[in-house]
């Protein structure tokens, strides 16, 4: 079984072409796709199931024969996936990345640039189309 986990933000798009691009990967159905939600401020107790940018990419997933679990964190964005990925041990992050000026990732970071730099495990970027 291969293992992906997919952080997925609040972005619909961004999540469908994250879901695409793991169900495009070869061995479909050797695949285990974790849908990974940070909750950077969660007042009122949502889970990763709630969010609708997780549940479509979960559609997806599901319709090409992927195993689909859920996982859920609260914290600095980066520093949280790259922890559930060490925990549990998946073979790949599919992160979202977004198209951002030189001043906007030096002003802003990059919770991409931060994965891909602090990872142990290959990371798959995925962006959706304009």
């Amino acid at each position: 079984m291969y293992d992906v986990l997919l952080a997925i933000d609040d972005d619909e798009d961004q999540a469908l072409a994250q879901a695409k691009t793991v169900a495009d990967l070869p061995g479909t159905g050797e695949i285990r796709a974790t849908l990974f939600h940070d909750f950077v401020d969660n007042p009122s107790g949502a889970s990763v199931t709630q969010i609708a940018a997780v549940r479509h990419a979960a559609d997806l997933l599901e319709e090409a024969g992927i195993e689909v679990a859920y996982q859920e964190a609260s914290g600095e964005p980066a520093e949280e996936i790259l922890e559930t990925a060490r925990e549990l041990d998946v073979d790949c992050i599919s992160i979202a990345g977004r198209k951002r000026t030189p001043a906007g990732k030096v002003l802003f970071g990059s919770v991409t640039q931060a994965v891909i730099l602090g990872a142990n495990r290959p990371v798959l970027v995925a962006r959706a189309e304009e």
